[in-house]
């Protein structure tokens, strides 16, 4: 069979991958999952006026202080052609999963040729947690998409060293930063690459080439830019969705196990009687035989900031409160890592970069904590492996002489972990690189496998001397 039909194949796979997950998850769309209910709310308001807010039809204009806008931007088109249907989202999103396993294929091709190309794609068209996210509406599917054109761009770049192919790459990374704020930086680490390259000897883009490459991300950011300025007086990507809040949830990163913690964090969101809360908490720290000090502290800084953010109920005072609470966030987190014990920490970074690599668990969010242990690792496992296996595909990239390619497929790697460090980790933000894992772990599971091939045939032809 020809590689465009085993190609066919392989977008099929994800079809119906995806269709069964919108299946799997429908019973979740609008009980779990709180973004969706944001996202869907900004897409309805562009669609509908044209404006980027919550409330649209208020006297006074609300700025959206949480969400950036590209993807609001995705779901307002799809709403706009089919309605506000959360089936037409995912639909669309199964549409961009089918788009990145052909992305995938493409930028192994150009590496290892067509066997380890289709095979890449086809890991990719069974990795299950791609095509979950795809059925909610959320940012992770549409990030990924985005980001694995950027991969694709920023390797065909490389090669033809064309201007309007760095110019395309800056407005696909500007669009990936405007889904996901974490991703802003990454030119940076682009160019840190090409610096890389250039004291080794190699080849690397010139001057032009990010300067162009940068414009491009520039020009792409600046309207987003302005509206923050206009709106808030602050030029800033993310205004109150920023790193405050992720560094204060990080700053309690595995100090209980996840199931607990979540427990508390439901305590805090739902008993608003502070002698209630606590009574609630001793008990629990009584039935876990832990010291409840720590827990309440949990609590009370959970509920504390969260009212400086929910109390108001006017919608400008409330978008104005939430800067407010970030910044309070990051004020608390400071304070909570500088009274840590350094195992607490080496403990917390190390179960951070764990859940952010390998911590996808693709089971409906209502029915996480009812499944066994036993299944979480099962998952758990199967990511590990796939990632150490990509660290084997960069070697054997490297050691192969393409050590520019696995320079700049080892970057997303490299700076989701560095980013993501001292915040709150969770498996999706390492999502957008997930295709990249996956084709190199392909890489590596070819490589194995013609090495086997090979040594099988010197044991032949010697057998045969």
């Amino acid at each position: 069979m020809r590689v465009s039909r085993w190609l066919i194949v392989v977008c099929v796979i994800a079809a119906l991958h995806g269709a069964a997950f919108i299946v799997y998850q429908r019973p979740d769309w609008m009980t779990e999952w709180s973004d969706q209910d944001g996202y869907r709310r900004l897409g309805e308001s562009l669609a509908r006026t044209g404006k980027f807010t919550r409330f649209p039809d208020a006297a006074t204009f609300v700025p959206e202080v949480i969400r950036t806008p590209a993807y609001p931007i995705f779901v307002a088109a799809i709403y706009k052609v089919a309605g506000a249907s959360q089936t037409a989202v995912a639909l669309a999103q199964t549409a961009l999963f089918i788009l990145i396993c052909l992305l995938v294929f493409a930028i192994t091709r150009t590496i290892a040729g067509d066997g380890i190309a289709l095979g890449a794609a086809a890991l990719t068209a069974l990795f299950p947690p791609i095509p979950y996210f795809g059925a909610l509406v959320m940012t992770e599917v549409w990030t990924t998409f985005l980001f694995t054109v950027g991969v694709w761009l920023t390797l065909r770049g490389w090669r033809d060293r064309s201007p309007w192919t760095f110019a395309a790459l800056g407005f696909v990374l500007a669009a990936t930063a405007l889904s996901r704020p974490a991703f802003v930086l990454f030119p940076c680490a682009l160019i840190a690459v090409g610096g890389i390259e250039t004291l080794a000897g190699g080849r690397a883009p010139r001057l032009v080439h990010w300067a162009t490459m940068l414009a491009a991300f520039a020009i792409t950011l600046a309207p987003w830019l302005a509206y923050n300025y206009v709106n808030l007086g602050r030029i800033t990507l993310s205004p109150a969705g920023g790193i405050g809040r992720g560094l204060w949830e990080g700053s309690w990163q595995a100090t209980w196990p996840g199931r607990i913690q979540n427990e508390l964090t439901h305590l805090a969101d739902d008993i608003e009687d502070r002698g209630e809360l606590d009574a609630q908490v001793r008990a629990v720290a009584a039935r876990e035989h832990v010291d409840p000090g720590p827990m309440l502290e949990y609590v009370h800084q959970w509920e504390d900031i969260r009212d400086i953010w929910t109390k108001p109920t006017d919608p400008v005072q409330r978008a104005a409160a939430r800067v407010a609470a970030d910044q309070e966030y990051g004020r608390v987190a400071i304070a909570n890592v500088r009274s840590d014990s350094i195992a607490h920490l080496v403990k917390r970074l190390a179960r951070g970069v764990f859940v952010l690599w390998a911590g996808d668990i693709p089971i409906r969010y209502s029915r996480i904590n009812l499944t066994p242990a036993i299944v979480i690792r099962f998952f758990w496992a199967v990511q590990a492996v796939l990632v150490a296996a990509s660290i084997a595909g960069l070697v054997a990239l490297a050691r192969g002489g393409r050590g520019v390619e696995a320079l700049l497929l080892a970057a997303p790697l490299v700076y989701i972990t560095a980013v993501h460090f001292p915040l709150l980790t969770e498996a999706r933000q390492s999502l957008p690189a997930k295709p990249v894992v996956l084709l190199l772990a392909a890489l590596a599971i070819g490589h194995a496998f013609a090495r086997s091939l090979a040594g099988k045939a010197q044991v032949h032809e010697r057998q045969h001397l």
